[in-house]
């Protein structure tokens, strides 16, 4: 049984708008009241809550220390339980959506080109996607299943192999001042490198006989669409998995200066808590993505 008073949803609508903006005139305008309803809502807030959570001055509000730890608090709440009513709404047309969190490149490039067909497969059914580019805890997020490169291990969870990947470097034509003849020629040029596979660049040069100290320096970029895009713009050579970029190259005005594909042992997996993979949702969406997976895989390969 709870022993306190929770705000009424009222209050912690207008307490949220008013802290996003600092001010109850828009806050007011947001949610079709007026500013003395806004005042009054947050007010009583305040005297239930026992705790100031704005300093009013006669030109504007400002939140105090508490009101702003509060308001944080307040808008996780209230998109924690958008998502769970959108749930519930999804359940009541026989269907359902999937939380899925995605590596932003890979989803951009490969699956969401694919997702046409699985609409197809399983029309009552939505992916609902969102940015997730390392390991998290599924208990702590809304997530229910995620795109992973790397090793086959995730606490909690279980892993289906997708596919593996070869990289190529990428530059612009306009870059190269000569032709590259053999690997250690691309050690003239800047390289870029992935914040998440720092020592891509040195494995690629390792592979190809070259071993060079150099290999390491150069700007970071944390995804693959930035480090395409520089490269692009002709900042320095980018070291990219081949299936981002294999269709795109004339587009952007990319080339591969030197043609030798690099096979890393990480791969990319579905991941997902063994207690989900039964629900519809995971289930139709795991057995339409290994099909894909696979039939690329055995072309690719």
């Amino acid at each position: 049984m709870r022993k306190f008073h929770v705000p009424n949803m009222g209050a912690l609508l207008a307490f949220e708008a008013a802290a996003r903006y600092e001010s109850f005139t828009h806050a007011a305008r947001e949610l079709l009241l007026t500013e003395s309803a806004i005042s009054r809502q947050i007010a009583t807030l305040e005297s239930n809550l026992g705790v100031s959570l704005f300093v009013r001055t006669r030109q504007r509000v400002v939140l105090t220390r508490a009101g702003r730890l509060y308001a944080t608090q307040v808008r996780r709440t209230l998109e924690n339980l958008d998502r769970d009513t959108l749930s519930i709404v999804a359940h009541g047309s026989g269907g359902g959506h999937l939380e899925l969190a995605v590596l932003p490149t890979f989803a951009s490039h490969w699956l969401i080109p694919r997702l046409p067909d699985f609409n197809e497969t399983a029309q009552d059914v939505r992916i609902n996607m969102g940015v997730r580019t390392g390991v998290f805890s599924f208990d702590e997020s809304h997530f229910e299943a995620a795109i992973h490169y790397g090793e086959p291990t995730w606490p909690g969870a279980s892993c289906d192999y997708l596919f593996g990947e070869a990289v190529v470097p990428i530059c612009s034509k306009a870059l190269l001042r000569g032709k590259v003849r053999e690997p250690a020629d691309l050690l003239q040029y800047p390289l870029l490198h992935s914040t998440t596979r720092p020592e891509a660049w040195s494995r690629w040069f390792s592979e190809q006989g070259v071993e060079d100290a150099s290999a390491m320096q150069g700007v970071r970029y944390e995804l693959h669409t930035m480090l395409i895009a520089a490269a692009a713009a002709g900042i320095g050579v980018a070291l990219v998995p081949e299936f981002f970029v294999v269709n795109q190259l004339a587009q952007h005005g990319l080339v591969i200066p030197f043609n030798a594909r690099s096979t890393v042992d990480s791969a990319y997996y579905l991941v997902y808590p063994t207690e989900l993979s039964h629900g519809k949702p995971l289930a139709l969406f795991r057995t339409w993505l290994l099909q894909q997976a696979s039939s690329y895989d055995s072309k690719s390969g």
